[in-house]
């Protein structure tokens, strides 16, 4: 059978390939062939691989004011080696009116995205499909007077064992009258994309999960999250998604711990997890970035540099590339800063100051209603040529 007149299949395949999700959920209403050939999960897989290698993107979520005075989302890619952004249209009635939507993680393609409140959706935004979690399993314990409960974490990633994403949430409870800082004790829930449910998970939280600006980040098949234990030592909390078991992991023990004028920010550098340490205030401020060569182990937390003293800029986001990371200026402005030449752009990208928040984004076609399950790599189905 020949696809287009005497063009090779491996040849047309390769086009393909090349192409954005957008385009080809247009071309798989060309015929039945193509429709069969583009929903093929090998053939899903392939497009995710050839995005990974070659198309990598940061996927931007910032604020903006209406000529009305409200604060509305918008969701951005920053492509390229030229700073070229796109807006991208998502249809989601929770995504348009919840300013304080969180950007909770990324995973081949798909986003997860919540208010912390009632509300956690996982959506495409290359397909513009999208789709509200049902609710939490978690008992509310009524029968115990003043007891308050709250999400206190959530994390989101892909289970390589089981080829299946998952959601956790972490919630945490706290007697009315207790008075204390640290919650009375906290429940776990995992939901899975396979069984599209909750599971409530027979396991210790070993640490309590605390706000710090740009920290939750999803890596080496674990979400992390800033932390305090029960001795009030500040950790990593992480979450493995694969055995869904926790894991505290120690801070660098040459950083000044429990200064609250000291922010700390969790980024991804090099393959490895980077710890960025700055002042929360000041006209100027320095970045010392502490990166963990050996993944959990405390001794290999190495200072390996200090970004500036630099002027007008609030908080690190992502590393783009090996030598540069997009930070948030202090009026609400994107700029960008190499590692190599040290010099500082302001981009053309602008939003409410500080709700910027970003993440490492690939385009692809894997649905978030579990109907194209990822396929072990090593799989060498073909296409049925």
């Amino acid at each position: 059978m020949e696809v287009i007149g005497d063009l090779p299949r491996e040849l047309f395949l390769e086009i393909l390939l090349r192409l954005p999700a957008e385009s080809l959920m247009r071309c798989k209403y060309v015929c039945k062939y193509w429709h069969s050939l583009i929903t093929n999960p090998k053939f899903i897989q392939l497009h995710l691989n050839y995005n990974y290698n070659n198309n990598v993107c940061v996927l931007l979520k910032r604020c903006l004011v209406t000529c009305l005075g409200q604060k509305e989302n918008l969701l951005s890619l920053v492509c390229g080696n030229g700073f070229s952004f796109e807006n991208l249209d998502v249809d989601l009635s929770l995504y348009r009116k919840e300013p304080c939507l969180q950007l909770l993680g990324h995973c081949d393609g798909i986003i997860c995205l919540s208010n912390y409140r009632d509300y956690i959706l996982l959506c495409n935004p290359a397909t513009r499909e999208s789709m509200v979690l049902p609710e939490s399993c978690l008992p509310c314990y009524p029968w115990i007077r003043n007891l308050i409960s709250q999400t206190t974490g959530l994390g989101f990633g892909y289970d390589a064992k089981s080829h299946c994403f998952k959601v956790v949430r972490i919630v945490s409870y706290w007697e009315e009258l207790r008075g204390s800082n640290l919650p009375h004790f906290s429940r776990a829930e995992v939901y899975s994309m396979g069984t599209d449910s909750w599971k409530e998970i027979n396991v210790t939280v070993p640490a309590h999960v605390r706000y710090s600006p740009c920290f939750e980040t999803y890596f080496n098949g674990a979400f992390h999250w800033y932390a305090m234990d029960d001795n009030g030592n500040e950790v990593i909390l992480s979450f493995n998604m694969g055995n869904e078991e926790f894991q505290v992991i120690p801070m660098p023990s040459f950083i000044s711990m429990h200064d609250h004028s000291i922010c700390r920010s969790l980024l991804v550098w090099n393959d490895c997890i980077a710890l960025l340490i700055y002042p929360e205030r000041g006209i100027e401020k320095s970045f010392e970035i502490f990166v963990m060569k050996e993944y959990g182990v405390k001794e290999s937390w190495t200072n390996v540099l200090t970004i500036g003293p630099l002027t007008r800029v609030e908080r690190p986001l992502v590393f783009r590339k090996n030598d540069e990371i997009l930070m948030e200026g202090s009026h609400g402005q994107m700029m960008s800063y190499n590692l190599r030449n040290k010099e500082v752009k302001d981009l053309p990208i602008y939003g409410v100051p500080k709700s910027f928040s970003t993440l490492v984004y690939v385009n692809s076609l894997v649905s978030v209603k579990g109907g194209n399950q990822m396929l072990d790599q090593r799989d060498n189905t073909d296409f049925g040529w």
